[in-house]
């Protein structure tokens, strides 16, 4: 399973090398670019004769905390469905977020807090995604950005490993454990990066709001599709929690606890019947293989969520935010930007996120095609034996074709 002494022997390599590549880049940038912000430095915190109480650790670090368990647990767990993919899931899933630590410190400092030459880092700089009234379009982003480079790395010959793309008893039972996570800490996620306050508060209730409806939406229409009416665990795994992607946008807006109940019944809809309908037109006709369902999770509720957060921007008005507008659209507030002016800022924030989504999967497409980037054979893809050492393998090994055939027998 492993390949070719070339192949293997170009595998040892590549992995080592990128990982030293990665973190000496990063850690050069870090020791030009990087320091601490006046919260967490010593001498600038304790020079303006700070209480410890204030300081944002401590009303920040809990979401912070959260938000890693969506990532490390949630999402590492919930791509474990493929039969023989677990170990990749969660390993991958570890080393890729382990690294967006350090890069998105850096990205998020140069477009954010670059001052005189450095960029200053705290617990509230890490959890910063989005400024006050802008487009939180990260989800459609990744979907799309994920579709396109399926497309351009598409292989008709992917077929010969098309058996490894279902799940077993067990690998589901495990995804389904990666969704819960999910669910009870998406609210985290949705208002980690708000204003302190009011609309931290309305973001964390909003998204729960829409989570319990897009749940009950998603086992009505996955036993109304499904054969015989029985649930289909791929529906209950992921459209469950597309009510946590529509509101990414407008959670933090007066989108009203009816609002979030009707935006999540409506993306779990959507979602379901996206799995359903939708995914098997996307493979045969585009040829773009979502195998985790990206599009009907972050695509289309991503994009949902973004026109809801038109609908809710252009809606805003003195009287029902008071004097907290300024904290959700400042220009509003001040008078520099009409209602309907900012509704279309949110809609050209949507266009933006698809083209550079497009573009970027497109070029991520045609690097991972270079043939020194050795893509695993045909034959074995979603394998975890071609990356991994896998309990039992050299046993299987060992016995050949009578371990072979005694393992179609029992299939």
């Amino acid at each position: 399973m492993a390949g070719s002494p070339r192949r293997t022997a170009g595998r040892r390599l590549q992995l080592p090398l990128l990982c030293l590549l990665l973190q000496g880049a990063t850690a050069i940038l870090f020791a030009v670019f990087v320091r601490y912000n006046h919260e967490t430095d010593a001498a600038l915190w304790h020079w303006h004769n700070h209480s410890n109480a204030d300081n944002e650790f401590y009303f920040r670090y809990p979401s912070f905390q959260d938000v890693h368990t969506m990532i490390f647990v949630g999402f590492g767990f919930l791509m474990v469905f493929l039969q023989r993919y677990g170990f990749s899931s969660v390993g991958f899933t570890f080393l890729s977020a382990a690294f967006a630590l350090q890069w998105s410190t850096l990205v998020q400092g140069f477009f954010h807090s670059f001052h005189r030459g450095h960029i200053h880092v705290g617990v509230e700089s890490l959890l910063r995604v989005k400024d006050a009234g802008g487009s939180m379009t990260i989800h459609a982003f990744g979907a799309y950005f994920g579709l396109v480079l399926s497309r351009v790395l598409y292989r008709p010959q992917l077929e010969k490993s098309k058996h490894r793309q279902g799940s077993v008893y067990h690998s589901d039972l495990f995804a389904m454990i990666g969704t819960i996570f999910l669910w009870i800490f998406w609210p985290s996620f949705n208002s980690a990066p708000t204003t302190l306050g009011d609309g931290q508060h309305r973001s964390a209730l909003n998204t729960y709001y829409s989570l319990t409806a897009s749940t009950l939406s998603t086992f009505a229409l996955s036993a109304l599709v499904g054969r015989d009416g029985r649930l289909d665990m791929v529906h209950i795994q992921n459209a469950a929690l597309a009510g946590g992607v529509v509101v990414g946008t407008s959670a933090e807006m007066m989108l009203t606890p009816f609002g979030a109940l009707v935006a999540g019944f409506l993306a779990g809809t959507v979602s379901t019947l996206g799995y359903k309908f939708f995914t098997p037109t996307l493979e045969s006709k585009l040829k773009v293989q979502d195998t985790c369902g990206v599009h009907n999770l972050h695509g289309m509720p991503g994009v949902l969520g973004a026109l809801l957060g038109v609908l809710v921007a252009g809606l805003a008005t003195h009287e029902a935010y008071g004097d907290g507008l300024e904290s959700v659209f400042p220009l509003l507030a001040k008078g520099q930007r009409s209602a309907t002016s900012q509704a279309m800022h949110q809609l050209f924030g949507l266009f933006v996120t698809l083209i550079f989504a497009s573009v970027g999967g497109s070029l991520g497409g045609l690097l991972l095609r270079l043939p020194f980037l050795d893509a695993p054979p045909d034959s074995q893809c979603y394998e975890d034996q071609v990356y991994w050492e896998v309990p039992g393998e050299h046993e299987d090994l060992a016995q050949g074709p009578l371990r072979a055939e005694e393992l179609e027998t029992q299939a």
